[in-house]
């Protein structure tokens, strides 16, 4: 059953209509969802699994593997729902669920977990190397993770639960804590995890090895790279948002200020510059998009607006802070689908194994706690007290389209005003060539808020057709039927409205290889999607592309075919799984494209059971010799059945080729839109550029 708050009030939130109240209901709600499987006031946080092939304890581990794991699960169940209980305790300090008192709850259950000989002792940094009789003294563990979420939440209710246990009963959580906080830790955002352990031990009062906590610290200064974006291993992603602007923060708050003042001052200008464009990262209902790795953690993304309310000198709008943080809320726990027996589900939205990493368990969906710890700023806060607004949406002009490039994190989002959706557009990816997961979740070349990613949609190469990916090009090789996805992504930038990327197919670093078969991108804005314009950069031939829409939820759907001279579209209309009218279309220009075909799936769209993806389809290009290079689409996306123009569906009036004969091999590309407006597109020159 979907979440409904029954308190709502308009005037203070005429977006959404939730208050602090709703947000007390709404981490009720998801606590009465826990609690309805702990049969016992003993019995840990374990909840039923819904996937056992992919998640960990991973049956087909030996069993000693398999008993860390379990003791990993037990820890990750209790930090993990304890981002929700926190905060409510705090507020509700009498807080009962399915008859249990939950500060009693917690109280017990993270004592019982860090004493030795405790059934439930889940074990210290060195207890774990002798479990596991790992050879590596560098191993990282799990437990680390979430030692860190246990001190954020130990902090928050410090009232009704750190400050009731004796001195003894903190020292032996204090011993258990600092064999974590000074131990081996992962060299990205895992950095942080032991420098809050060590933070908060210092402010208790415990010894911590301050060179240790420098050492982490100017390490996660230096993964800054511009615009308010860390790297987080080769990548960006949300970890940025919910782990370093939420960690960040609290770690100023419990040691920055006060013992290394300019380290804080630099963690706090980088939350204040997120804070000057990441509202434009959601979409006009508020919406997260679906994008990166652990998207099962959903609008836990919200937490950055949380973390830089912390600081001292605070930049964010409370307003639009608190606007996005609760449509974002609403886009999941208003689905009926979001929670199975009480547990979110393994997905974005319902069950999904496409997205789900093997790090994860039953319990790792409950990091989406972080965006309830907005509970711990008080009633009087401006994040609860300030009238919403909406932001870069409450001033856009019929039509219009607000784009920000960002060269720092290599990400261009649009908002468009007719559709209500953001569209986020990547850069500097890095993964191998067999990783089809992680070209998924960071490969696409476009990812939108109300269409999340598909899995691979389908292909039969019996038959020799190219395979179909989202948003995605691949190539074919006609001669041995091998296929390649572009799994590098080159970042060039934004110039003069058209954003310059370039993919390549199966890159590899330890040959020359890497040049063999490689897309540059171009694409822009209009007012219902992205245009693109892209260049073939091929070497080895024969050889066939396709190209994908976003994936299409089919829960009956109209299929409306129309053709011009120059091109083809294909309109797609229905309803997504909450009944909500949906509507693609897809246009392919036949300069570079042969077709533009549909592609029905299963099991492959977040949202819905079955699915269409719209796809283009090249001929076989041959071995050397002058043809058509540019490939030119679009796909368009609405929330109504409102017929598209046709000037919208075939937006240009005329196209200028440098070399008219053969169409698109040197020199610009000119556009001309029948609105007036025009694009020039020049490949020559962005190989100087490039980056990663």
């Amino acid at each position: 059953m979907k979440f409904e708050p029954k308190t709502l009030d308009y005037d203070l939130s005429p977006y959404t209509g939730l208050t602090r109240e709703s947000w007390l209901e709404a981490g009720k709600y998801m606590l009465e969802g826990i609690f309805r499987h702990i049969k016992s006031f003993e019995d840990p946080v374990v909840v039923p699994r819904q996937e056992t092939r992919i998640t960990y304890p991973h049956l087909q581990d030996s069993e000693e593997a398999q008993h860390t794991q379990r003791l990993a699960e037990v820890f990750e169940g209790l930090t993990r729902s304890f981002f929700i209980a926190a905060p409510m305790i705090q507020n509700l300090p009498e807080l009962e669920v399915c008859g249990y008192s939950m500060a009693n709850y917690y109280r017990n259950q993270v004592l019982r977990c860090c004493t030795k000989g405790d059934p439930l002792y889940i074990g210290t940094y060195e207890d774990q190397q002798d479990i596991t009789g790992h050879a590596d003294p560098f191993r990282p563990f799990q437990q680390t993770v979430e030692t860190c979420a246990l001190v954020i939440c130990l902090w928050i209710s410090r009232q009704q639960i750190w400050d009731t246990y004796s001195k003894e009963e903190k020292d032996v959580i204090a011993d258990f804590l600092e064999s974590y906080a000074h131990e081996n830790t992962v060299p990205q955002n895992w950095r942080l995890f032991n420098m809050l352990d060590m933070a908060f031990l210092h402010m208790e009062g415990y010894p911590i090895q301050k060179d240790v906590m420098l050492d982490h610290a100017q390490a996660i200064l230096n993964y800054y790279a511009g615009d308010g974006w860390y790297r987080d291993g080769h990548s960006f992603d949300y970890y940025s948002c919910w782990a370093f602007h939420m960690y960040t923060p609290i770690w100023n708050l419990w040691y920055g200020y006060e013992n290394a003042p300019y380290l804080a001052k630099q963690f706090e200008e980088h939350s204040n510059k997120l804070m000057e464009t990441y509202g434009d990262f959601f979409d006009r209902d508020g919406w997260t998009n679906m994008w990166g790795r652990s998207n099962i953690y959903r609008n836990a993304a919200t937490s950055a607006f949380d973390g830089n309310m912390l600081l001292r000198d605070s930049k964010g709008d409370p307003g639009l802070a608190r606007r996005i943080s609760s449509g974002s809320l609403m886009q999941f726990l208003g689905r009926e689908d979001f929670l199975a027996d009480g547990i979110p589900t393994l997905g974005f939205y319902r069950q999904f194994s496409p997205l789900v990493q093997g790090y994860s368990c039953a319990e790792s969906p409950f990091w989406l706690g972080k965006a309830f710890l907005c509970l711990h700023l008080p009633a009087g806060h401006p994040f609860w007290t300030a009238r919403e607004n909406n932001g870069t949406w409450d001033g856009l002009g019929k039509g219009q389209v607000k784009v920000t490039a960002l060269n720092g994190p290599a990400l261009c989002f649009s908002n468009h005003e007719a559709n209500g959706e953001t569209v986020l557009r990547t850069g500097k990816v890095v993964k191998n060539a067999g990783d089809i997961h992680g070209m998924w979740n960071y490969s696409k070349l476009c990812f939108n808020t109300k269409y999340p990613w598909e899995s691979s949609a389908g292909g039969d190469l019996k038959s020799r057709i190219c395979p179909v990916e989202a948003q995605q090009y691949v190539l074919l090789d006609s001669t041995t039927g091998g296929v390649s996805r572009a799994n590098v992504t080159f970042w060039h930038g934004e110039e003069k409205g058209v954003l310059y990327r370039r993919q390549f197919f199966d890159y590899r670093l330890d040959t020359e290889c890497h040049w063999i078969q490689a897309l540059n991108l171009a694409d822009f804005t209009v007012p219902y999607g992205i245009v693109r314009v892209d260049k073939l950069r091929l070497h080895r031939c024969p050889v066939e592309l396709t190209l994908g829409s976003y994936g299409f939820p089919d829960n009956g759907t109209d299929v409306i075919e129309k053709t011009f001279s120059g091109g083809k579209a294909v309109i797609l209309k229905g309803r997504d799984s909450r009944g909500t009218e949906k509507q693609m279309a897809m246009t392919v220009y036949y300069d570079g494209w042969k077709d533009l075909r549909l592609l029905r799936s299963t099991g492959t769209n977040p949202d819905s059971e079955k699915s269409f993806v719209l796809y283009a389809v090249t001929g076989r290009k041959k071995q050397y010799g002058y043809e058509p290079y540019i490939l030119i689409s679009q796909v368009l996306t609405k929330e109504s059945h409102t017929d598209f123009t046709e000037e919208e569906l075939f937006p240009i009036e005329e196209l200028v080729y440098s070399d008219p004969e053969w169409r698109g091999g040197y020199g610009p590309v000119t556009l001309r839109l029948k609105d007036g407006t025009e694009r020039h597109v020049e490949f020559e020159g962005i190989e100087g550029r490039l980056m990663l």
